[in-house]
């Protein structure tokens, strides 16, 4: 059951996508940035105490996202905090997403690829990162890691002189972030998760 439930990539097309990254730098993909969103639902105390966990565990200070729009049935009004989220990039992108990876036990979902490679995946409870304690007085919350890669020179979509848009034959496929993520970060890419009862 398990084995069936691993996606094999064939190797001939992991060996075509090696000998492009060696031939050419340029190509091979990167983590562009690591974005953690931790949605609470309400303001307040709660709020406060979602954004003490993840400065703890990022060491960086998050930023608060407001409603944008007024819900009455749920008792959200517009423009009202509901979620927090910070980015990383660099080296601590890769540090934080690698312990990340450890909760969900190195395993990706297909589904969780989008078509330009990007993928994002969710942590229930952040007591589940490896050396993170239990606090009673803050309690216990779930988040989001949402990874965006990249190639070397992506930055002409964004820069203020001559942008321009990226290609889509040089854009990232699934098949090559996958690939990108069992190199480089050991992962299994899956069908879907099993849920053990004990």
């Amino acid at each position: 059951m398990e084995e069936d439930n691993i996606i094999k990539i064939p190797e001939e097309v992991k060996e075509q996508f090696f000998n492009k990254w060696q031939t050419n730098k340029a190509l091979e993909p990167k983590i562009s940035k690591v974005t953690i969103n931790m949605s609470v639902g309400e303001s307040g105390v709660q709020l406060e105490k979602a954004g003490q966990v993840l400065e703890s565990l990022v060491d960086q200070k998050p930023v608060k996202l407001k409603a944008k729009k007024t819900i009455r049935s749920f008792g959200i009004r517009k423009f009202e905090p509901m979620a927090i989220k910070t980015t990383l990039r660099g080296e601590k992108a890769n540090k934080f997403l690698k312990r990340s990876l450890e909760v969900v036990e190195n395993k990706l979902k297909k589904s969780s690829f989008d078509r330009y490679g990007n993928f994002s995946f969710g942590v229930k409870e952040h007591i589940e990162l490896p050396g993170v304690k239990y606090d009673p007085k803050l309690g216990i919350f779930g988040f989001d890691i949402c990874v965006s890669l990249e190639r070397p020179g992506f930055r002409i979509r964004q820069r203020s002189y001559k942008r321009k848009k990226i290609p889509t034959k040089i854009r990232i496929s699934p098949e090559e972030a996958m690939i990108f993520m069992e190199k480089y970060f050991g992962t299994t890419i899956i069908k879907e998760y099993i849920v053990s009862y004990y």
